[in-house]
């Protein structure tokens, strides 16, 4: 029964990119992306367990090598969220919370809030936000900057590539951006991963609306980090400055 208490760190990983082909074992001052978003979700005082979730076997061997704990997935899922699903299965838990791995600067004390929060809220399923700069309209108008519409009882109302709200009264408009870290409680995830994608879900390119619309409510817990993710190899050298920067190279 202990084990059905933890929060168990799941890091879905594929080797295939469009971008960035083999981008989780890209080196990032000597030490592979993978390991790197790895230690950081590993630091979470709140996430008793992290495991690496991927279809191929290069990651799988990499992750073996490092002694970091990796499991192999089928490789017909759809999403991150449906691989982590499948581990899942074999580890029972009281939650679990997925982190992309192309956020190798994400912060563990916002993966506690997290935790902290869904838990104290008996979310079925939370995200992290970032509050965002009402006048930064490059940002707000970026549709790779997800934003989030949050309401009062602090819960997701919609998620989009476009500006919203909308701030027609700009003195009531509170702006968040979206950061693809979630948590689920174990029966949230069973039942997202049964749900068909929606339209809204396919018309934004958001996995997270299928859950809105599915009937499962998003707590959006607030928490100060904008994203910094490695989506193409120009953002190896970004991260490294960040970590030189930080004194965090090691």
């Amino acid at each position: 029964m202990a084990a059905m208490h933890k929060v168990v760190g799941v890091i879905p990983a594929r080797y295939g990119s469009t971008r960035f082909p083999g981008k989780p074992l890209a080196m990032i001052v000597g030490r592979s992306l993978i390991a790197r978003v790895h230690d950081r979700v590993a630091r979470a005082h709140s996430i008793s367990e992290v495991v690496i979730a991927t279809d191929d076997e290069r990651i799988f061997e990499h992750c073996r090598e490092q002694g970091i704990s990796a499991v192999m997935t089928s490789g017909d899922h759809r999403s991150g969220t449906d691989r982590m699903g499948e581990v899942a299965q074999g580890r029972p838990a009281q939650a679990y919370v997925n982190v992309q791995c192309d956020e190798p600067l994400i912060p563990p004390d916002a993966l506690d809030e997290l935790v902290g929060q869904a838990l104290a809220a008996d979310a079925e399923m939370a995200t992290l936000v970032s509050p965002l700069d009402s006048t930064d309209r490059e940002m707000l108008s970026d549709p790779n900057v997800v934003k989030a519409a949050v309401g009062e009882d602090g819960y997701a109302q919609y998620f989009s590539r476009f500006p919203i709200p909308y701030p027609r009264s700009p003195e009531h408009a509170r702006h968040f951006q979206h950061v693809g870290v979630y948590y689920y409680r174990r029966d949230a995830l069973v039942k997202f991963i049964g749900l068909t994608p929606t339209t809204l879900e396919l018309a934004e390119g958001l996995e997270q609306l299928r859950a809105l619309e599915g009937g499962i409510r998003i707590l959006a817990v607030s928490y100060p980090y904008a994203p910094v993710s490695v989506d193409i190899p120009g953002d190896v050298k970004r991260v490294e400055e960040i970590l030189q920067r930080d004194g965090e190279l090691t």
